[in-house]
């Protein structure tokens, strides 16, 4: 099957897949199930791609596999967290109710669809190594796996490290600032932003590979500019207020390093 094929196929299948989704979200009027299924399609699409593509087996095996549990880590992790908080919605999209008012409705369907191109964009790296018909691995490719290993261990302590914090009542409206996060504002985001790093090293050794640049890249974009820092940084300046500030002056928004001295 070519890859303009498997990619149309896997664009329809998601918009038709995030549709389906919209109207369960908008029945029960909580959208950050979005997040959820964000994170889950990467690993469909992964699986897909191995499937269908015809590229070597065992590289398409171990790059699906890589896909699918990073996928259902996080996927797992944000409906723990979403759906532990029905009816109350993420704070982004209580914001987004009041920047997008009345079109609100509208606009989220909208939204569902770019999020299932997204993933179809963002997840080219496991179509073009799908696609490599090379007969033993690369290098870089056992050098992807083993930062992807170095990466998703960071995001799931990170993410232990925030939820064992929130569990004890003695740190409510408290700012988290203990193991990674003493060192990052942000460390899951950043081991995340890895973790797409490690994709774009392992298909550096498939024809095309550069192409996959655009994983890392957008991530990083997002992360830092649009969804992921500013968003919910806003939202913890609303709910901390100063002791979220005193935070931010010492801490590193992103990269984990040393605080700086008060």
């Amino acid at each position: 099957m070519s890859a303009l094929l498997l990619i149309a196929l896997a664009l329809a299948s998601l918009c038709a897949l995030f549709a389906a989704l919209y109207a369960v979200a908008r029945r029960f009027d909580n959208y950050g199930i979005v997040d959820i299924a964000w994170s889950y399609a990467f690993g469909l699409l992964a699986l897909f791609y191995a499937a269908l593509a015809p590229g070597w087996p065992v590289r398409r095996a171990l790059i699906a596999s890589l896909a699918i549990i990073w996928s259902l880590r996080l996927g797992t992790h944000l409906a723990v967290r979403v759906l532990g908080h029905h009816p109350v919605e993420d704070g982004r999209y209580v914001q987004l109710r009041k920047d997008w008012a009345a079109n609100f409705v509208s606009k989220m369907f909208w939204f569902f669809q770019m999020q299932a191109a997204s993933v179809v964009l963002l997840g080219a790296a496991f179509l073009i190594i799908a696609l490599n018909p090379a007969p033993t691995l690369h290098p870089l490719e056992i050098a992807g796996a083993l930062l992807w290993l170095i990466a998703i261990s960071g995001e799931a302590l990170a993410d232990a490290q925030l939820a064992a914090f929130k569990k004890n009542p003695a740190n409510k409206g408290r700012v988290c600032a203990v193991g990674l996060w003493h060192t990052s504002r942000h460390p899951n985001y950043f081991f995340e932003w890895l973790i797409w790093v490690s994709y774009f090293v392992f298909a550096l050794a498939s024809p095309h590979g550069w192409v996959a640049v655009i994983g890392p890249a957008s991530i990083l974009f997002l992360l830092l500019r649009v969804t992921g820092i500013p968003m919910t940084e806003e939202q913890s300046l609303r709910s901390r207020g100063d002791a979220y500030r005193r935070y931010q002056a010492t801490t590193s928004a992103f990269i984990p390093w040393f605080p700086k001295q008060k």
